[in-house]
């Protein structure tokens, strides 16, 4: 893959070790089988004592002591680079998804990017760590090998090059149904961690509905597709080692035949150069054998990474987040021209939608449910990329400001606010410019009406939450995300309606403290209450993703039926 070949070009230092290394080791191999048989040959034929052959064991032992240190420094080599390219991988996804757009966001399995994040690329570990490292290896090993050969007995030599090749070719052709087989286990693989995850975050929704059971048959049929999978790559791979070592042993046996032959039967060799040829040959082909393991454990990374890459090269939004330094002055005047945005072909669309909000200006986007108000809203935001013209924020494009500068003014609170696993501390300063002050966190508290809760609580502010909210109450977390906005002193305020579904007490603490934030930004909410709609500067009224009306209360009453139905169904206390 041209990636990976990228991540070696960059790491050629490494690569350059490991070839340096290959060649030491490739001579320690001839060195080590040359005292041996040396030290065989006097000990056993010539009937030397052990004084003679002292030096050559001790400069036997400190081969062997070479070879194992080289192939350690290619072994830590390799481990370095898999190392360096799997946090490459996943610092390249991890930017990918977060730089992703809420639509983006939405459509993916939480479960599947968690699968490939950390199963697929830590799949593709064997690649650098085994399989470049024997490449290497057996680029410059056996054919040193096969020279010494050539130079010591020429028929070896032409038998090694009449079988050696078989080896190559045979786990190249299984190799290419390894990576087939592998790239079907990592997508069950992801299908499994994907639907297990959505059932786990449903499974109270699922007990509602006495629907829990029913899902283990889901998770069962798609484990059992998993297992089914991995049976097949192990059942590749063990066809594979099986042939490997039946061509190695086969090989062997014809070079053992022709060095008795010549040995014994026409006596033209002596025992030196054929003990030193029988050492020499199951290097050889140990090497091309253990290239045919790695290219299959190396083809089996590659379909793992198939899955990371094409998650990374998904196609981004066209739209690109401005680099020159513009400051955003408070608040901002915005402008919507025209926007228009559709989730897929044939699928939903909004707009065009034409806004002009002065600056402080509030602006409520009313309608029904799936009339778009949310798409809206996240539009705004800059969460879905629209083209440059059609937003504009102080007389310039949206995106010719930097992202960070855009979203470091900007507060967004929804009905259901998220709360990370932490303490209530790390939840409220989250969104803070820099490192806040005690007494800057304390105001925001207060503010936001959470300063009874904290007083409550034994440790204050270190109280630890749990994930999404975990031992707080709705209001609670409407509060603690009122904190956010106050600590953030933002310059728009974005509202998902979030006093809706309150009692009472909750709604009118923070409907005082909007107000309170009101003051110094532009308010943009998606209103489902009439004391919303009401208040606002400007209505947006959609219907369908189209604006069916535009204007103040008054004149929506007047103008747009729909609209008046829905707030006499609302004066009324009825349901929505």
């Amino acid at each position: 893959m041209k990636e990976w070949n990228l991540i070696l070009k960059q790491e050629w230092k490494k690569v350059t070790v490991m070839a340096v290394a290959a060649l030491v080791l490739a001579a320690s191999i001839i060195m080590q089988g040359y005292l041996f048989v040396s030290i065989v040959d006097d000990v056993f034929i010539n009937g030397a004592g052990l004084s003679a052959v002292m030096a050559p064991l001790f400069y036997l032992l400190a081969v062997l002591w070479l070879r194992t240190g080289v192939s350690t420094v290619i072994s830590r080599a390799g481990v370095r680079l898999a190392s360096r390219a799997k946090r490459e991988m996943r610092y390249r996804l991890l930017h990918k998804i977060a730089s992703g757009s809420t639509r983006d966001a939405a459509q993916t399995e939480a479960g599947r990017r968690v699968s490939i994040f950390m199963d697929s690329i830590e799949e593709t570990d064997s690649y650098f760590s085994g399989y470049v490292p024997q490449v290497i290896q057996s680029l410059i090993v056996p054919f040193f090998l096969f020279v010494t050969i050539a130079l010591t007995h020429l028929n070896s030599a032409l038998i090694i090059l009449a079988t050696s090749p078989f080896i190559p070719l045979f786990y190249i052709i299984i190799g290419l149904k390894t990576k087939e087989k592998s790239e079907e286990k990592v997508g069950e693989l992801n299908a499994l961690s994907g639907k297990f995850l959505d059932i786990l975050q449903g499974l109270t929704t699922l007990k509602l509905f006495l629907k829990a059971n029913d899902q283990k048959e889901t998770i069962r049929s798609s484990s059992l597709r998993f297992r089914e999978a991995t049976m097949e790559v192990l059942k590749t791979a063990f066809v594979s080692s099986l042939m490997l070592e039946l061509i190695s042993m086969l090989s062997i046996g014809l070079i053992a035949l022709e060095i008795a032959l010549q040995l014994i039967i026409f006596e033209n060799m002596n025992f030196f150069t054929a003990f030193f040829i029988l050492i020499l040959a199951p290097e050889f082909y140990n090497f091309l054998k253990q290239l045919g393991f790695a290219f299959h454990t190396g083809r089996t990374s590659m379909g793992a990474a198939a899955k990371v890459y094409e998650e990374i090269n998904k196609p981004e939004d066209e739209v690109m987040w401005g680099e020159e330094k513009l400051v955003l002055s408070r608040p901002p005047h915005i402008i919507l021209r025209q926007a228009t945005y559709s989730y897929e072909e044939d699928g939903f669309e909004l707009g065009p939608v034409t806004v002009d909000l002065s600056p402080g200006k509030s602006l409520a986007i009313a309608g029904r449910t799936g009339s778009g108000k949310s798409t809206l809203l996240h539009i705004l935001s800059g969460l879905l990329p629209i083209s440059r013209e059609m937003i504009e924020v102080e007389g310039r494009s949206l995106y010719s400001y930097q992202e960070k500068e855009w979203m470091n003014h900007i507060s967004y609170i929804s009905q259901h606010p998220y709360i990370f696993s932490g303490t209530l501390r790390e939840n409220v300063v989250i969104g803070a410019h820099g490192d806040p002050s005690e007494k800057e966190v304390s105001e925001a508290i207060q503010k936001a009406g959470l300063h009874e809760l904290v007083q409550k609580l034994d440790s204050g502010m270190e109280t630890s939450v749990g994930e999404g909210g975990r031992g707080l109450s709705g209001g609670e977390k409407q509060r603690l995300a009122l904190a956010r906005a106050f600590l953030k002193n933002p310059y728009v305020i974005l509202l998902d309606e979030p006093t809706t579904g309150l009692d009472l007490e909750t709604e009118r603490i923070l409907g005082e403290s909007l107000e309170e934030l009101s003051e110094q930004a532009t308010m943009i909410t998606v209103a489902h209450r009439l004391h919303t709609i009401r208040e606002a500067d400007e209505i947006l009224f959609l219907e369908n993703g189209r604006v069916a009306g535009q204007g103040s209360h008054e004149e929506l009453l007047r103008d747009v039926d729909e609209y008046r139905r829905m707030t006499t169904v609302s004066q009324g206390g009825e349901a929505q």
